[in-house]
C-alpha cells in the first residue's frame, strides 16, 4: 500500500498548491483556464480509448452502468453528500463536486493505475505508482487551481479504489487479464470524454450515473 499512500499524498500536496494560486486568478484568467482543462481532459480521454477493444462489451456495458446508475441517481446522492461536506467543512467552492469527479476519474481510471496496484499487491515494487504520483501532484495542482477542494477531497476515493485493487491482487492477481485492464482503461477514457464536454460547457452530461460501467465492463469480460 505504500504506493497508494506515497499517491495520495501527492495529490493532497498538489492540490494544496494549485488552491493557493486560485486565489490570485483573475476571472477571464480562471474562464480560459477551465477550457484548457476541459481539452486537457477530452485529450486524456481519447488516449485512453485509442487502443479498444471488445467494441460490443464497452457499448454494452455503458448502456447498462448508466441505465443502473440513473436508476440509483447517484449524482443526486454525491451531490448531496458533496453539499453535507460542504456544511461541514465550511467549503464555499461551487465546483466542489466537479473538482472531486474529474480528479477521480482522472487518477483513478487508466492502466497505470490498475497495472501499478497488481504490481505492488503482488510483492512487486511501488515502482510504477511512484512514477503515477509524480505525476497526479503535477496534475493535481493545476486540477485544484481550477476546482478548488474538492480535488484534495479526491485522495479518500483515491485510496479507497487504488488501495482496494491492490488488496485484491494480493490474494486473486491473475483476475486482472490484459483483456479487463484494457477494459476498464477504455470505459474510462469514454468517461473522461464526456467530462470534457461537460467542463467545456458544451453539453451537461450525468457522468456520475455512468460510474457503474466501470464495473459493468470488469463483470462482462470475466464471462467472456
Amino acid at each position: 500500500m505504500i504506493g497508494t499512500l506515497i499517491n495520495a499524498g501527492a495529490v493532497i500536496a498538489g492540490g494544496t498548491i494549485g488552491l493557493l494560486l486560485k486565489k490570485n486568478m483573475p476571472e477571464r484568467i480562471t474562464t480560459i483556464y477551465f477550457q484548457a482543462i476541459g481539452l486537457f481532459t477530452v485529450a486524456i480521454g481519447i488516449s485512453m480509448v485509442y487502443k479498444m477493444q471488445h467494441i460490443i462489451i464497452i457499448v454494452s456495458s455503458l448502456a447498462i452502468g448508466s441505465l443502473l446508475g440513473e436508476w440509483m441517481n447517484l449524482e443526486s446522492g454525491v451531490e448531496r453528500l458533496s453539499n453535507y461536506f460542504k456544511r461541514k467543512l465550511r467549503i464555499g467552492s461551487e465546483k466542489f463536486s466537479d473538482g472531486l469527479t474529474t480528479a477521480f476519474l482522472m487518477f483513478c481510471i487508466g492502466s497505470m493505475t490498475i497495472l501499478g496496484s497488481i504490481q505492488e499487491g503482488t510483492g512487486g515494487s511501488p515502482d510504477l505508482l511512484m512514477t503515477k504520483s509524480l505525476m497526479d501532484g503535477f496534475a493535481s495542482i493545476l486540477l485544484a487551481s481550477a476546482f478548488g477542494v474538492g480535488v484534495l477531497v479526491s485522495a479518500i476515493p483515491l485510496l479507497i479504489f487504488q488501495g482496494g485493487i491492490t488488496l485484491l491482487a494480493m490474494y486473486a492477481g491473475s483476475f486482472f487479464t490484459p483483456e479487463i485492464i484494457q477494459g476498464l482503461t477504455s470505459v474510462g477514457g469514454i468517461l473522461l470524454i464526456g467530462l470534457g464536454v461537460d467542463i467545456l460547457e458544451i453539453k451537461k452530461l450525468r457522468i456520475l450515473n455512468m460510474i457503474p460501467a466501470l464495473l459493468i465492463v470488469v463483470f462482462l469480460l470475466w464471462l467472456i
